[in-house]
């Protein structure tokens, strides 16, 4: 019977169709060929799984990132990036990532960190000398930050489903995002050295280096007022979220005065689009791992792992290879809801604490970002680049492995997760 609901879901993803509706096509084909339940408890169940308040601070993050972005606030970062790290060797290469990092705290999405920063940075490293290959590369690689730094919209859809607390995984993605970020400067370091890139060899002055901050300084305030709102108890996220939105309007419309009135519709329309994905994938995926549990698949998955006998070092190891394999292949979102209900009991059942567990996922799955074959990082990055998806596989290459090893320090070292929660109460 399960064959029912796993051979739709991959015969629609094989021949293309979107993964919110091979979510829905593969639950539904098993409920009404097997009469599990009426039609219209399908669209209840969808429903009640995405009439959830939290989730509505998903639009207004993704409306200040776009708002944010198109006051030109990018350039700004990723000039400020240029003067911190520049003189780094690969100069622009780490430019790049630490404007990723930055960058982070104003969309919470890896997309649109590949399409913002690669848009002026890729031509830019080109023009520099750069290969176009590893240009995209870098980019897409260093975008894996974006979900993992608050704010991050997939933490709010994995919190919202798992019922974990938003602020407390927030508080747990400052050091894993910026282990990330160290470790792909690294590797861009080694590269550079290896390649011999160019860097930026006169010293940053005293009053560049004012300017630089002064001019980047409004941006990087709007993550220490969504965070710090949200951590002091001050806002819930929907609301952080929606004085994000605010703030980005104030400061693009009368501060930097870049934003328009004629560019609100079009990051309306941005932010309405982007918005119905995730609700589709998060409504369907909840279908769908409500179909498993009907199946009792989820405790026949867990009864075979407890049978095993397996310790927290090797559950943990299986999980890193389950979650980057199946990174590759489907969507975060969708993964974190089908797979969090699943694999959550197991890792608490070992000792494990639920905010570790949903950071070692979270970034696993985000590291998908960036991985081929459906990294979608690497589709956005590859135009802009004019290079191939098999020359920016190759590219990227060394960069996952730095990002896998950053995966193990958070995996093995909890504290590296839980120092920040527990510093402000979370955990």
């Amino acid at each position: 019977m399960t064959a029912w609901i796993f051979v739709p879901f991959l015969v629609t993803l094989l021949v293309g169709v979107p993964i919110a509706f091979a979510l829905g096509i593969s639950a539904t084909t098993f409920l009404i060929v097997w009469d599990k339940v009426p039609f219209t408890v399908i669209a209840q169940r969808f429903y009640s799984s995405v009439d959830v308040f939290v989730l509505l601070s998903i639009p207004f993050f993704i409306l200040a990132g776009e708002l944010m972005n198109k006051t030109g606030i990018t350039t700004r970062l990723v000039k400020f990036a240029g003067l911190v790290v520049g003189r780094l060797r690969g100069g622009l290469a780490q430019a790049n990532i630490g404007a990723s990092i930055l960058f982070a705290g104003l969309t919470g999405a890896g997309v649109s960190d590949t399409s913002a920063i690669g848009s002026i940075l890729i031509p830019a490293m080109k023009e520099d000398g750069f290969e176009a290959d590893y240009s995209a590369a870098v980019t897409a690689a260093s975008s894996v930050i974006g979900p993992i730094i608050p704010p991050s919209i997939i933490m709010v859809v994995f919190g919202s489903i798992m019922g974990i607390s938003i602020g407390a995984l927030f508080a747990a993605g400052f050091v894993p995002g910026i282990l990330v970020g160290l470790a792909l400067m690294i590797m861009a370091y080694i590269i550079g050295v290896k390649r011999n890139h160019p860097y930026r060899k006169e010293k940053v002055g005293a009053m560049e280096l004012i300017k630089g901050t002064k001019d980047a300084v409004l941006a990087l305030l709007m993550p220490v007022i969504i965070i710090g709102g949200i951590l002091s108890g001050v806002f819930t996220p929907t609301e952080a979220a929606a004085v994000a939105t605010c703030y980005a309007l104030v400061v693009g419309f009368f501060v930097f005065k870049t934003l328009k009135l004629k560019d609100i519709p079009a990051c309306l329309l941005k932010s309405a689009t982007t918005t119905s994905i995730l609700i589709l994938i998060v409504g369907f995926a909840s279908v769908l791992s409500w179909t498993l549990s009907i199946e009792r698949i989820p405790q026949a998955l867990a009864k075979a792992l407890v049978s095993a006998n397996l310790g927290r070092v090797q559950f943990l190891l299986l999980v890193n290879v389950l979650l980057l394999f199946m990174g590759m292949i489907m969507e975060t979102g969708a993964n974190a809801i089908l797979l969090g209900p699943i694999l959550m009991p197991l890792a608490i059942r070992l000792g494990i604490h639920p905010v570790h567990f949903a950071l070692i996922m979270l970034v696993n799955l985000n590291i998908g970002l960036a991985t081929p074959p459906l990294g979608v990082c690497l589709f956005v990055a590859c135009p802009i680049a004019g290079v191939s998806m098999m020359k920016i596989s190759k590219a990227i290459a060394p960069f996952i492995v730095m990002e896998i090893a950053a995966l193990m320090l958070i995996t093995f070292i909890p504290d590296l997760v839980l120092f920040v929660p527990r510093l402000l109460g979370f955990a």
